[in-house]
């Protein structure tokens, strides 16, 4: 199937050390991160925001999918994740992705939409390689 690849370098190290990653696509090219974008306030990404940013747009492809395969063929998905890094013994870890989403699915029961959603949420393959919780809640309008 598709294999997709990124990268990063660091220079110095630490907290005074300053990082790059790019995308194989070049949607990022040399974006900045460093200690101060993953536990402060600087301006840059950082790999957390990025695991989101994967795990909102995965969950979003797979329940459009699912949707598309039960027969519906409008509607309108909008996830948003929040990945928490908590300490871990001496480092960090992901502990939780917590995928909030706002669908518009004309025509579809409730009980239905939380199943296909449950499906899509357990067989998207960024919350399959998650090791943390993965949360959703929904809001659904027809």
């Amino acid at each position: 199937m598709a294999t997709r690849s990124a990268s990063a370098r660091y220079e110095g190290f630490g907290r005074e050390g300053k990082g790059h990653v790019s995308l194989e696509s070049g949607v990022l090219s040399e974006q900045a991160y460093d200690f101060g974008t993953r536990f402060g306030d600087t301006p840059g990404t950082n790999p957390e925001e990025l695991v989101a940013a994967a795990h909102a747009a995965c969950f979003t492809m797979a329940l459009s999918f699912a949707l598309a395969k039960e027969g519906y063929a409008d509607g309108t998905l909008k996830t948003t994740a929040r990945v928490t890094l908590d300490k871990d013994g001496d480092g960090f870890a992901i502990t939780r992705s917590d995928l909030k989403l706002q669908a518009t699915v004309p025509g579809i029961d409730a009980a239905k939409f939380e199943e296909i959603a449950a499906g899509a949420k357990a067989g998207c393959p960024i919350s399959k390689l998650l090791k943390a919780e993965i949360t959703l809640e929904h809001s659904l309008s027809n």
